[in-house]
């Protein structure tokens, strides 16, 4: 599955067009490698994102066409949340 899709359908990033503008300025990584709209995700692998004011790391469970709203979390765990440090 493509990353920008994973990330729509899992509600991390509301729009998959989101999805594709964060790819597209290295603001999502896959394994701590940037990855591109289209970069394929596999179960197991882990996701960086850059968020801005907060960097969110998760690891990939399932990969699911649609999902309800209640299907979605369990596409992902969340391993780390925390708040970008000021610079």
């Amino acid at each position: 599955m493509r990353i920008d899709k994973f990330l729509k359908v899992s509600r991390l990033i509301k729009r998959r067009t989101l999805a594709k503008e964060m790819t597209d300025k290295g603001r999502v990584l896959i394994n701590d490698k940037p990855s591109k709209a289209g970069t394929a995700v596999s179960v197991g692998d882990e996701i960086t994102l850059n968020y801005g004011h907060r960097i969110v790391i998760v690891k990939v469970n399932a990969l699911l066409e649609h999902a309800a709203k209640d299907d979605a979390s369990k596409m992902y765990e969340v391993i780390e949340d925390k708040k970008r440090e000021e610079i």
